[in-house]
C-alpha cells in the first residue's frame, strides 16, 4: 500500500497522458478544441468520484482526491515555466514588437480596468443579494485581478489551426503573456491586504512597477548570462539545452520565491531574449531540439494541467442553484466589461503597430478564457484560513464555474464566430495556386499509378482497390484572381523562398549572424505588407550598406581617427557579407520565378507580372552590385580583408559540408562527425575572434596607463 501511495502521482500522470493521447486522435476528427475535451474528462472524472462511482476501486478514488488537493504552488512552479517560456520562445519576434503596445495596454491598464469593474459588480452583489455581506474592496479587488487575467491556449490553438492572420494570433497570445504577469502582481496586492488588512510597505502604484521591472531585469540578464555562458562552453546541444531550460525554472523560482518579483514577467523577459539574441548564436541542432523539446513539454503540461483543472473543480466545488444564478451573471459582465475595456482602447488599439479593427475586436472579447493560472490563484485563496470561509467557497466556485463556461461555450463557438465574421478568409490567388498543386499532385499520381499497373512483378495487385489512394482532384475554383492578387501571392511565396533559403546559408556558415539578423529583419518588414509592397524595397537594408561610406570622412578626426578606422575596416566587412548573401538570395528569388513560368501553375495572362517581379529582383542585384563595387574601388585594403575573412569562412562551410556528407554516406559515425564539426567550430571561434581585435591605439592607451601608475 506504501508503495502504491508513492506511486500514486506517477500512474496518475502516465494515466492522463494516456487518456489525453487517445483523446488528442479522436478530437482530431471532430470541431472540439483538444484543451476543452481534456478539461471534460478531467471534469467527468471528478463528478463520478463524487458521486461514488470508483469507490469499488479504492486505490483510484484515492489518486483523485489526491488530485483535487493539489498544493496550488505546485501548478505554479511546475507548469507555468514550461507554458510561459515556450509561449515567449516560440514568438515571433518582428510581429511581437509590432503588438507590443497593443498587447500591453490589454496586459497594463486593461487588465486594471477589468479588476476595476469586476470589484465593482461583486460589491454592487454583495449589497443587494443575500448570503455576499462578507465581500470587502480588498477581497473584490483580489477577485477581479485573478479573474481578469485571459489563458487563451484553445483559441490561440484554433486560429492557428485555422490559419487566421499571425498578427492577431501573436496579439492574443502576447496579451496571454503580458498579463499573465500583472494579474499575479495585482492579486498578491490585494492578496495580502485582504489577509493582513493592510499593506505598510509601499503604496501599490509603486510595489506594482517594482515587481514588473525588477522581473523584467532579472530575465535579461539572466539570459545574457546564459547566452554568454553557452557560446563559450563548446558543448554538446544537450548540456547548452540543459543549461537553458534549468535557467528557466531557476529564473522563475528566484523571481517569485526569493525577491518578491513577477516571476511571469521575468520568464518573459527571459524567453525572449534567449529567442531574440540566443538563437542565432546557438547550433542549428541546439535550435532544432529546443523546439522540439520545448513543444512536447508544452504538450504534456497543457494535457495534464487541464484535465487537473477539471478535476479540481468536479470535487472540491459546492454547487447551489442559487449560486449558479450569481454565476451566469457574473460571467455575463465578465463578458462585457472585457468589451467595454477594448472598446475604451480601441481608439489608440486601432493606430498602434498593426492596428485592430472592430471583427477583431469581437473575437478578442469572446476569447477571453480563464484556465489554469486563474483556478491557481482561486485555490490559493480556499487554503488561506485567514479569509472568511464564505468568500474562499464563493471565490473557488466563480473561478471554476468562469473557467467551465468560458471554455464550453466561448471556446466551442470560436470557430463558428470566426467564420460568422468573415475573419478565416483565404485570397482568391492563394486558393489558385493551392488548386494548382492539388491538380499537379493529382496529375502526377495518375500516371504513376497508370505505370504501375504496366509493372510485371505487381500482376494480381487489387488495382481497383488501389486507386482509392490515388490524390484526389481538387474542385473547381468560381472566382478567378486579380492580377493585382496573383502579383502580391506571388511576392509571398518569393520571401517564403527567401526566408527559407536564408536560414540555409546561415546554418551553412555563408553568412554571419549580423547579415542574417539584418535580412530577416527586410524579409519581416516586407510580409507586413501580405505583399502589396515591391520586392525592391528594401530600405533597411541599402540604408545600412550606405551609411557606411559616411563613417570615411570621420577616420580623419584627431584622436578617434584610429578607432573609426578600425570600425570602418569591420563594417565593410559586415556589408560585403550582407550584400553577397543579399545576392545569393536575389538569385534563388529568379530561379523561383524561371521555375514558375516553365510549370503550369500559371495561366498566359497571369504570367505576364513574372516580368515586373523579375524587374523588382534585377533592380535589387544591380543596387547591390553597385555598392559592393564603390567599395571595393574606394577602399581596397578593408575590402581585401572582408575577403579574406569571407574566403576563410567559406573554406570552414567547405569541411563542414564534407563532414555531413560523409555522415550521411555511413563513412562517420554521429560521434566521430561531431568531434570533426567541434574541430571546425574551434577554428571559427578563433576567425571570429580575429576579426575583433582590440585596435592599437586602445593597446596604446592601456600601456601609457599601466607605466602612469
Amino acid at each position: 500500500m506504501e508503495e502504491t501511495a508513492l506511486l500514486a502521482p506517477l500512474l496518475l500522470t502516465i494515466a492522463g497522458l494516456t487518456v489525453g493521447a487517445i483523446f488528442k486522435s479522436l478530437f482530431q476528427r471532430t470541431r472540439i478544441p483538444y484543451t476543452v475535451g481534456l478539461f471534460a474528462i478531467g471534469l467527468a472524472a471528478g463528478i463520478m468520484n463524487r458521486m461514488g462511482v470508483f469507490h469499488g476501486m479504492p486505490q483510484f478514488s484515492a489518486a483523485l482526491d489526491s488530485v483535487a488537493n493539489i498544493n496550488p504552488d505546485l501548478i505554479l512552479y511546475i507548469f507555468l515555466p514550461i507554458l510561459i517560456f515556450d509561449a515567449a520562445y516560440e514568438l515571433n519576434l518582428h510581429i511581437f514588437k509590432k503588438t507590443l503596445t497593443n498587447a500591453t495596454l490589454l496586459a497594463a491598464p486593461g487588465l486594471i480596468i477589468c479588476m476595476i469593474l469586476t470589484a465593482g459588480v461583486l460589491m454592487a452583489i454583495s449589497f443587494f443579494v443575500p448570503g455576499y455581506e462578507k465581500w470587502t474592496w480588498a477581497s473584490a479587488l483580489m477577485f477581479g485581478a485573478l479573474i481578469s487575467a485571459t489563458d487563451p491556449v484553445a483559441v490561440v490553438a484554433l486560429l492557428h489551426e485555422l490559419k487566421t492572420s499571425k498578427r492577431f494570433s501573436t496579439l492574443v497570445d502576447a496579451e496571454s503573456l503580458l498579463n499573465d504577469g500583472t494579474g499575479i502582481v495585482c492579486f498578491m496586492l490585494f492578496y495580502g491586504i485582504t489577509v493582513w488588512g493592510r499593506n505598510d510597505e509601499l503604496t501599490p502604484i509603486l510595489e506594482f512597477c517594482q515587481v514588473v521591472a525588477g522581473g523584467a531585469i532579472l530575465g535579461f540578464i539572466a539570459a545574457r548570462l546564459v547566452i554568454w555562458f553557452i557560446t563559450r562552453v563548446n558543448s554538446e546541444e544537450m548540456i547548452q539545452n540543459s543549461v537553458i531550460i534549468l535557467s528557466a525554472y531557476l529564473v522563475f523560482i528566484l523571481a517569485q520565491l526569493y525577491l518578491g518579483i513577477s516571476g511571469v514577467i521575468a520568464l518573459v523577459a527571459f524567453g525572449l531574449t534567449i529567442a531574440y539574441v540566443g538563437k542565432p548564436r546557438l547550433k542549428p541542432q541546439v535550435n532544432i531540439f529546443m523546439g522540439s523539446f520545448w513543444e512536447l513539454l508544452t504538450y504534456i503540461a497543457n494535457t495534464l494541467i487541464f484535465i487537473i483543472v477539471g478535476i479540481v473543480i468536479a470535487e472540491k466545488v459546492d454547487f447551489s442553484w442559487s449560486h449558479c444564478a450569481i454565476l451566469l451573471l457574473v460571467y455575463i459582465a465578465l463578458n462585457i466589461i472585457r468589451y467595454i475595456t477594448i472598446m475604451m482602447l480601441y481608439p489608440i488599439m486601432k493606430r498602434s503597430g498593426y492596428g485592430l479593427n472592430k471583427k477583431e475586436s469581437i473575437i478578442l472579447t469572446w476569447g477571453g478564457l480563464r484556465g489554469a493560472l486563474g483556478m491557481t490563484l482561486a485555490l490559493m485563496v480556499s487554503y488561506t484560513p485567514a479569509i472568511p470561509e464564505e468568500i474562499r467557497s464563493q471565490v473557488l466556485f466563480f473561478t471554476a464555474g468562469t473557467v467551465t463556461l468560458t471554455l464550453c461555450i466561448n471556446a466551442t463557438t470560436m470557430r463558428w464566430l470566426l467564420n460568422k465574421l468573415g475573419l478565416i478568409y483565404i485570397p482568391t490567388a492563394r486558393t489558385m495556386m493551392e488548386n494548382k498543386i492539388q491538380n499537379l499532385l493529382h496529375e502526377n499520381s495518375e500516371q504513376y499509378f497508370e505505370r504501375l499497373k504496366t509493372r510485371e512483378a505487381l500482376n494480381g495487385a487489387n488495382w481497383e482497390k488501389v486507386s482509392q489512394y490515388v490524390t484526389a482532384s481538387p474542385s473547381a475554383q468560381e472566382a478567378t484572381p486579380m492580377a493585382n492578387d496573383v502579383m502580391n501571392e506571388i511576392r509571398l511565396r518569393v520571401l517564403d523562398k527567401e526566408k527559407m533559403f536564408l536560414h540555409q546559408i546561415y546554418d551553412e556558415g555563408i553568412i554571419s549572424k549580423t547579415s542574417f539578423m539584418q535580412l530577416s529583419n527586410s524579409l519581416d518588414e516586407l510580409y507586413d505588407h501580405d505583399g502589396s509592397y515591391a520586392l525592391d524595397t528594401r530600405t533597411s537594408i541599402f540604408n545600412f550598406c550606405n551609411r557606411t561610406f559616411i563613417l570615411d570622412g570621420m577616420q580623419r578626426i584627431p584622436k578617434i581617427g584610429s578607432w573609426i578606422s578600425f570600425y570602418f575596416k569591420e563594417r565593410i566587412g559586415v556589408v560585403h557579407d550582407l550584400g553577397r548573401g543579399f545576392i545569393i538570395l536575389q538569385k534563388e528569388d529568379l530561379k523561383l520565378l524561371d521555375d514558375l513560368e516553365g510549370s503550369n501553375m500559371l495561366s498566359g495572362e497571369q504570367k505576364v507580372v513574372l516580368k515586373t517581379l523579375r524587374a523588382e529582383i534585377q533592380h535589387n542585384l544591380d543596387t547591390m552590385n553597385g555598392i559592393l563595387n564603390k567599395l571595393a574601388n574606394d577602399f581596397p585594403k578593408a575590402y581585401k580583408h572582408a575577403l579574406t575573412q569571407k574566403a576563410t569562412r567559406m573554406l570552414l562551410c567547405n569541411e563542414r559540408r564534407n563532414i555531413r556528407q560523409l555522415q550521411t554516406d555511413g563513412m562517420l559515425s554521429d560521434k566521430d562527425a561531431e568531434q570533426l564539426y567541434e574541430r571546425v567550430d574551434e577554428r571559427s571561434e578563433k576567425l571570429n575572434s580575429l576579426s575583433h581585435t582590440i585596435p592599437a591605439s586602445f593597446v596604446r592607451w592601456l600601456m601609457f596607463k599601466k607605466k602612469k601608475a
